[in-house]
């Protein structure tokens, strides 16, 4: 997936200190890693995290912890968005997953193997998602269910919006209470028992909450129907815009990275094994410590004698100029850098890894990773802030990985 940022000025920041996306002066990044103990409990990864805002969590058994961008989402979680939060999930089958303000879902199964076993089952138990299904809609469409209160959701080929009204939202809306679904792509059938209602893009379909007595439940049947017009409780996301480009894409886009699967089993099984995007996150954190702690020698230890680095940044009037650099140019520049920086922020949107040599290398002593990094700050006392798309590979070499190959680009 390819997110589009806004674009800003380069200003006289070092191109060095573009290049590593440093971590902030005297803070740095941490390296543990918070969803540990759910992994060691055996949990399965259904998505990583892409795009935040506000504060959303996830809770397992008694333990809760804020996601960030870039951390897993186990199967099992109970994740919760707070009433001015959002973020967007992206599966482990290229799909997507954008959660909304004051939404709170489980992941109850997930499996991507490329099996007839594989599906997709999450509860949403109030608040509303946008979903745009991955390679799992080709391979076990009846797999991939939305699961409510008062009904199941099954998908074809769909980028929906499935909604849980609650009976606070109902009363502010004047509107019913229940389970909406809009689809924005594709389709989606809802269903109620035996009664099922296809919905075909524009179209919002409602199945009414189950009656809360015993009483009005016999005298209650609970049938799906399509609603004349959108209601007004669906309003946009933050990020989208964002959703909506790829989501013209995104079939095809699941689809070419489960041919790559298909193409390589073993390939696929050992960058499993090996957990590339892990690797990448410690390298990188390893790399950020070093530069907040402005220590060169770790800098230039973390790159080959040979290694290849070169920056591509943009001047003001929007043209690109791209420098090679040496590996000890590198950090010493980086650290000049830091020295001129006030109220230097960092954050890395994402970041992704992957085994080089998908066709047949199976094993895990050469990574490829992306990661892209916003920065801002003062530089010279004047405000800057810019994106850029860093591309590493890195070796396993003697026990220790090192970067053998350094490219960033300005966005």
């Amino acid at each position: 997936m390819e997110w589009t940022f806004n674009r800003a000025g380069f200003g006289v920041l070092g191109l060095c200190f573009l290049l590593l996306g440093a971590a902030s002066p005297g803070q740095a990044a941490p390296i543990s890693n918070p969803a540990a103990a759910v992994a060691a409990a055996g949990a399965t990864r259904f998505a990583t995290v892409w795009r935040m805002r506000g504060e959303v969590t996830a809770v397992h058994g008694n333990a809760s912890r804020k996601l960030r961008e870039g951390d897993p989402v186990y199967v099992g979680e109970r994740v919760r968005a707070a009433s001015q939060a959002e973020a967007v999930l992206r599966t482990e089958d290229a799909g997507v997953v954008a959660v909304r303000p004051g939404t709170e879902f489980i992941a109850e199964k997930f499996a991507a193997e490329d099996k007839p076993s594989d599906g997709f089952t999450m509860r949403l138990v109030t608040g509303s998602l946008r979903v745009i299904s991955g390679w799992i809609a080709q391979t076990n469409r009846s797999g991939h269910n939305i699961v409510t209160a008062s009904a199941t959701i099954g998908i074809r080929g769909t980028d929906h919006e499935p909604y849980v009204l609650s009976p606070e939202l109902a009363r502010e809306t004047s509107n019913p209470e229940g389970t909406y679904d809009k689809v924005n792509r594709g389709g989606t059938t809802m269903k109620v028992g035996d009664n099922t209602l296809d919905i075909d893009p524009g179209k919002v379909g409602f199945v009414r909450a189950p009656a809360k007595t015993k009483e009005r439940a016999l005298l209650t049947i609970l049938l799906p129907v399509l609603l004349d017009k959108v209601p007004s409780f669906y309003v946009p996301g933050e990020f989208d815009p964002e959703l909506d480009r790829y989501s013209q894409t995104a079939d095809q886009e699941s689809k070419k990275q489960l041919e790559l699967r298909r193409q390589s089993p073993a390939a696929a099984a050992a960058a499993a094994a090996c957990a590339p995007t892990d690797v990448a996150k410690t390298w990188l954190a390893q790399l950020d410590g070093a530069i907040a702690r402005g220590d060169a020698q770790a800098i230039i230890a973390m790159f080959a004698p040979d290694a290849a680095v070169r920056a591509t940044v943009k001047d003001k009037d929007g043209k690109t100029t791209s420098v090679d650099l040496l590996r000890d140019e590198l950090a010493q520049s980086t650290i000049a850098a830091m020295k001129a920086l006030k109220d230097y922020k960092q954050r890395r949107v994402w970041t992704d890894a992957r085994l080089t040599d998908l066709s047949g290398g199976t094993t895990c002593d050469r990574i490829s990773l992306r990661s892209v990094v916003v920065e801002q700050g003062k530089m010279s006392g004047k405000p800057y802030r810019f994106e850029s798309l860093e591309q590493y590979s890195i070796e396993l070499r003697a026990g220790k990985w090192i970067a053998v190959k350094a490219e960033t680009t300005q966005q």
